[in-house]
């Protein structure tokens, strides 16, 4: 029989606490209908209907969410706007309440290209005092908005002495980029894309069925097992919050809590371990954006 080659990365493995061979990370962002305040700006029309659709979140659907984890077990991470906890001022206790983290998350959910550098500034700078008011802690993670960065906002970052960022997707378990850690995320395995569904015309793809989600949910967190990685689901509290998302994620936590080898952990939990092990620094990168394309000049002479 012929022997056959196991091809590896050259990235080392990444180690996690003793007797673990992978983490997950739940996480929930709560952003109710800062997005769609976001998307009207100031000539927002006086319609109900998506605003309602958005506001069964901090009404019913975090409150379904936390009871979730709390019969598993888990703790998760929470990333708030602070337009959304300074309209729900009961939210950010009620998730410490249950042992949970709490990061921040823009102000009003803004999208960072359409925004400047001063104004990232005072929306994280704002949302940062707005929290340490509500609850008397502060935060220590960041997860920006549609999951962009720039370089200005790691700078940020940095200087507000977070301890994190979990916007990016450059590796799949924990990763230092310009001297932060960040903790990825990937779009397969966050709610929005297959269940953000508010009718009225709006919606840019139709209806999807939870059955093929929840499917492909767990085949990637039992892949990402067998690889080490770190398995970090997004849900947002007014999509999955909702009874049948309810019954899907038991699912996806019955598949997760059978396997003793994953360490559920925060981000908090899970930064804190990257900062404090042997995985510090062999995973650096650096923020750089490669030149425009056209800037190579195809078919151009060199003489």
């Amino acid at each position: 029989m012929t022997e056959r080659l196991s091809i590896k990365s050259p990235w080392p493995d990444y180690e996690w606490p003793e007797g673990k061979q992978s983490a997950a990370l739940l996480s929930v962002d709560v952003d109710a209908d800062s997005p769609f305040l976001w998307s009207l700006g100031k000539d927002a029309p006086q319609r109900l209907a998506t605003h309602e659709i958005r506001r069964f979140g901090p009404r019913t659907g975090l409150y379904r969410l936390l009871d979730l984890f709390a019969r598993y077990g888990f703790k998760a991470s929470f990333y708030v706007p602070g337009y959304v906890a300074e309209a729900n001022p009961e939210i950010l206790p009620a998730i410490l309440e249950g042992g949970h983290e709490i990061g921040l998350h823009g102000y009003f959910h803004e999208i960072v290209s359409e925004v400047s550098d001063a104004e990232f500034t005072g929306a994280i700078e704002a949302s940062f005092e707005l929290f340490v008011k509500q609850t008397g802690q502060e935060p220590v993670g960041f997860r920006s908005p549609a999951w962009e960065l720039t370089p200005h906002m790691l700078r940020e970052i940095r200087r507000l002495g977070l301890a994190y960022d979990s916007s990016l997707s450059g590796l799949d378990h924990p990763y230092d980029i310009d001297g932060i850690t960040e903790l990825p995320v990937q779009w397969m395995v966050d709610d929005a894309i297959v269940f953000k569904f508010e009718g009225g015309g709006r919606d840019k793809w139709p209806y999807q069925s939870g059955r093929g989600v929840i499917d492909d949910w767990i085949r990637e967190w039992r892949a990402l097992h067998r690889y080490g990685g770190l398995f970090t689901l997004t849900v947002h509290d007014w999509i999955s919050g909702r009874a049948q998302r309810i019954a899907l994620l038991e699912e996806l936590l019955d598949a997760i809590s059978a396997e003793k080898g994953v360490w559920v952990a925060t981000a908090q939990e899970i930064a804190a371990w990257h900062a404090g092990s042997v995985n510090k620094g062999r995973f650096a990168v650096e923020a750089t954006i490669p030149d425009a394309i056209a800037a190579r000049r195809f078919g151009q002479s060199n003489g």
